[in-house]
């Protein structure tokens, strides 16, 4: 499986046409966003710099359920639905997206688009790692995941914020730990 790095954007017209409604208005609202933040920048002699979490996974303090977390926790809440999003998952503790951030903002290289993603799992290596950390919750077996159809995205490569000096300090084990108990 590819992964893909800054020079990638998000396909506005294939996400309005493949996503829900609720779905696509957030991605492309995202996308929209950065670019023409980037570009006012640019015309305005700005130095911009952009943060591109992949699923943002872990505790969370909002009274809402954050829904990267609902869906990264599909298999624990037997949402089936969801289950297809997690073909190829590319994840990211919260506190790595905060702590890049504040890296890239003290960093004096720091230019345009940075990815944030520590973690990608495909849905049968999830199934296998939470059915063995989390034995009281019915996750489904590793094998039957191979039935679930849809499309394996690429990862998320982190490599240019990796190059900054920049470490990750969570991984799988820690992003489902803290979003488990947050539940």
């Amino acid at each position: 499986m590819d992964m893909m790095d800054e020079s990638f954007w998000t396909d506005v017209d294939f996400v309005r046409q493949k996503l829900s409604p609720n779905a696509h208005s957030f991605i492309i609202s995202k996308t929209l966003t950065e670019r023409a933040v980037l570009e006012f920048g640019a015309q305005h002699g700005l130095d911009v710099v952009t943060v591109i979490p992949s699923f943002v996974v872990g505790p969370f303090i909002c009274p809402k359920f954050p829904g990267s977390v609902r869906t990264s926790l599909a298999l624990v809440l037997g949402n089936q639905s969801e289950y297809s999003f997690l073909l190829n998952f590319s994840m990211v503790h919260v506190d790595d997206v905060a702590r890049a951030h504040i890296f890239l903002l003290e960093y004096p290289d720091a230019k345009g688009r940075y990815n944030c993603s520590s973690d990608t799992i495909s849905l049968e290596k999830l199934s296998e790692f939470l059915g063995g950390k989390y034995p009281e919750f019915p996750i489904p077996l590793p094998e039957s995941m191979g039935e679930i159809k849809g499309m394996k995205c690429p990862g998320l490569s982190s490599k240019k914020l990796l190059e900054t000096g920049f470490e990750f300090k969570n991984g799988v084990e820690e992003m489902f730990d803290g979003a488990i108990q947050c539940c």
